[in-house]
């Protein structure tokens, strides 16, 4: 009698292809199925030398061929797509089968997919999977929520499929219900604030240091030797440095200058939002794609006065360029304080528990902001931290970051300076400063606008110097009064 298969994969498309093949080189017996049977029967004829696969025709076929407790992957689009898949496979499961979703759900359809089948005997696992087509097939971050008991049974096929660092595997449990979609929604809104940044310090590298794409790509191509090394900053190197086959000039030249977006940044902002934990670097970045994408608004506005903007010696443009670098990596520690600060807001609310140091961890490998600055994130998280006062409540205060920001602090004002000074829009870098300075400031303007809205709406406020909530009698004798 055949072996049945450990793991089955339903949807077929290149990210659930890879992963069916991923788990397959690995030695595990795979079942793969796809609503439409077509697409089945061509990975097997293409790529059935690489483990073992067992195609199904049908829903019925493929549960039939799982061992128990069954592990269900779905790689379908997030939304209804997923919820049909669901429930076409949720009624041929028995109580502790598990289902696994891999795809970019929101965290609260997670959350409310779990939950429900919680109550029919099923695990639910919503799984983040970081790191495009090429990590699902060579080695991804992964990111599975759901319960611990579904993590004993799905967890060592992940963690063999995972990439490694270090011999660590990139896959932890993170948490209950929603939480390993929420860490990817995360991760997905550091990836936009990463890239504005990056894309903000070619800008400026190209219009004030007056360097072509060419020559800024060497110029990323030695910070990914430093403390920059990263994913994202590899491969700028390598678009900048493209030529276009049909043109003979700058690939980048030739992009229309217009970014696109999938959804999971601008949920990142709605949900940090909701939390009230402020992302401002990320906020900016879903704002700039949504801004390069208004044409129209854009043509209109396009010739309204701006500053001359002067050509720089030589000599002025290599130490800009080292400021730029400064103000990078500056920037760059703003926005993952924020994204892990949500984290620790996500985490509290929904009860999650998720371990910022893990988390770190598994963003070493595979996913796309994976890079050497991780490690340091790790260490400032591991073992209670590395301040006098434990694991710090924000990365700024870690001392390795602090040290970083002290010496960055002066080039990466210099560099906001002259970006506003020059008309060029640094959206990134002034809410990373802006970010920094609001948390260092003794005392906020808040003060004023809780005096403003207690005046129009008597919405109240509290003082400095006595416990209590207070409201003035702004339309009577102005005197104060208990709220």
């Amino acid at each position: 009698m055949a072996r049945q298969a450990q793991i089955g994969v339903t949807g077929l498309a290149v990210m659930g292809r890879n992963l069916a093949r991923n788990l397959a080189r690995h030695g595990h017996v795979v079942a793969v199925h796809n609503r439409t049977a077509a697409r089945t029967r061509e990975l097997v004829e293409e790529f059935g030398h690489e483990g073992d696969f067992r195609p199904a025709e049908s829903a019925r076929d493929l549960v039939g061929s799982l061992e128990r407790p069954r592990r269900l992957v779905v790689m379908v689009k997030a939304g209804a797509p997923t919820d049909a898949v669901i429930d076409e496979f949720a009624p041929l499961l028995e109580p502790g089968d598990m289902i696994m979703d891999g795809g970019n759900a929101h965290f609260a359809d997670t959350r409310r997919r779990e939950a429900a089948l919680r109550d029919r005997g099923l695990h639910f696992v919503g799984c983040g999977i970081s790191g495009g087509e090429e990590g699902a097939l060579h080695g991804p971050s992964i990111m599975p929520g759901g319960s611990a008991e579904s993590y004993a049974a799905l967890g060592p096929l992940l963690e063999s499929i995972a990439a490694k660092v270090d011999g660590e595997p990139c896959c932890t449990h993170i948490g209950p219900d929603g939480a390993g979609h929420f860490v990817k929604m995360v991760h997905n809104g550091i990836e936009y604030a990463d890239m504005q940044l990056i894309a903000e310090s070619y800008d400026l590298l190209r219009r004030v240091a007056g360097y072509r794409p060419d020559r800024i790509a060497e110029i990323f191509r030695g910070w990914n030797t430093g403390r920059l090394d990263s994913y994202l900053i590899e491969i700028t190197a390598e678009v900048l440095a493209h030529t276009d086959a049909a043109t003979g000039g700058p690939f980048v030249d030739v992009v229309a200058d217009r970014a696109e977006q999938k959804g999971t940044g601008r949920w990142t902002v709605q949900s940090a939002l909701d939390l009230g934990s402020p992302v401002s670097g990320i906020a900016e970045a879903v704002f700039a794609r949504s801004l390069s994408g208004h044409v129209d608004l854009r043509e209109a506005a396009h010739d309204l006065p701006g500053p001359a903007r002067p050509e720089l010696h030589p000599d002025d443009a290599r130490q800009f360029t080292d400021n730029v670098e400064q103000a990078l990596y500056a920037s760059k520690i703003v926005a993952y304080a924020q994204g892990w600060q949500l984290l620790a807001s996500g985490s509290e609310e929904y009860g999650w528990d998720i371990d910022p140091a893990g988390v770190a961890a598994i963003w070493r490998g595979g996913c796309i902001i994976r890079a050497r600055f991780l490690e340091e994130i790790r260490a400032a998280y591991r073992d209670g931290g590395r301040g006098a006062g434990g694991a710090p409540v924000t990365l700024l205060t870690d001392p390795t970051f602090r040290e970083a920001l002290l010496g960055a602090q002066n080039a990466w004002r210099h560099v906001v300076a002259t970006a506003t000074e020059l008309g060029v829009p640094t959206p990134g870098f002034s809410a990373a400063l802006t970010y920094y300075d609001a948390l260092r400031a003794d005392r906020l303007p808040a003060a004023l606008v809780q005096g403003l809205r207690d005046y129009f709406g008597a919405h109240t406020y509290q003082r400095t110097d006595r416990e209590g909530t207070f409201h003035t009698l702004w339309g009577g004798d102005r005197s104060e009064v208990t709220a």
